[in-house]
């Protein structure tokens, strides 16, 4: 069995999921591919082994408890170990609260951003723990770092996953296992096709500021190369994080002014 090492990255089929697989395999990881679209994936599967690497598809819902240890077990039959966990799957429904569907937007939102990376995490946790080592990098948000108007439900999945994130570091750090979380901004992928938002603003994540799914899968590779707690990307939206927690009533004011009061037609 090959001694190289493994990922298993879910929400595999399209945008960071995607690049951040070919990153891996580029580097000499085998990589198992996880998503509910397994057409998607096994597309994806054959451009890496056309490169020269492995790569596992498996059709896997993160919120199905029996998909999960599926995929685990799969990726354990087939590559021998599990060296890497992303827990990148999740999706955001932006709009008033009051708006949201409960069962489609709001419960659907925990079901896959919070409870697929839980339930995730914790199927691969005992292999990693009986291994001796390992890293669970848990795809966070900017907006669970810092929550604006519309972002309810999906800021409150994410301000979760930081938590459950930093509690789980402090868990399993003793076996030699890193647990980080990454945050980054606004992300060029098909997320924000299925947002929903509807902007009288227009108010988007500037250009300058917009990263690529490349972006951030490069920052996954060096946060596996060099383990850290967690990252912000990109690095200048640590300002927006700091002025949130050092002035919220004045980042409270500027937000009502210039988002909500418009949007909402106030």
């Amino acid at each position: 069995m090959s001694s190289s090492p493994a990922i298993v990255i879910t929400g595999a089929s399209s945008g960071i999921g995607a690049a951040t697989a070919r990153v891996f395999a580029s580097q000499g990881y085998r990589v198992a591919l996880a998503a509910r679209r397994l057409g998607r994936l096994e597309a994806l599967a054959q451009d890496i082994e056309s490169a020269g690497g492995a790569a596992l598809p498996v059709a896997t819902d993160v919120t199905n408890l029996e998909d999960i240890h599926n995929l685990v077990q799969t990726t354990l039959d087939e590559f021998g170990k599990i060296d890497v966990l992303f827990n990148n799957a999740g999706f955001g429904r932006l709009d008033w609260l009051e708006n949201l569907d409960p069962v489609n937007d709001v419960e659907a939102q925990f079901r896959v951003n919070l409870l697929g990376v839980i339930l995730t995490a914790q199927a691969v946790v005992p292999y990693m723990i009986k291994q001796r080592a390992g890293h669970i990098i848990n795809m966070g948000s900017i907006a669970g770092l810092v929550a604006t108007p519309t972002y309810t439900v999906y800021s409150a999945s994410k301000f979760a996953v930081r938590g459950f994130t930093e509690a789980l570091r402090r868990e399993v750090g003793i076996y030699g296992v890193h647990v980080s979380g990454i945050y980054p901004g606004g992300v060029a992928t098909e997320f924000s096709q299925h947002t929903g938002a509807r902007r009288k603003t227009g108010a988007t994540t500037p250009a300058l500021l917009r990263l690529s799914p490349e972006d951030v899968a490069e920052q996954v590779w060096r946060l596996v190369k060099r383990p850290r707690r967690s990252v912000i990307v990109p690095g200048v939206m640590q300002l927006t994080v700091w002025l949130n927690a050092l002035l919220p009533g004045l980042v409270d004011g500027m937000i009502e002014r210039r988002f909500t009061r418009i949007e909402r037609g106030e």
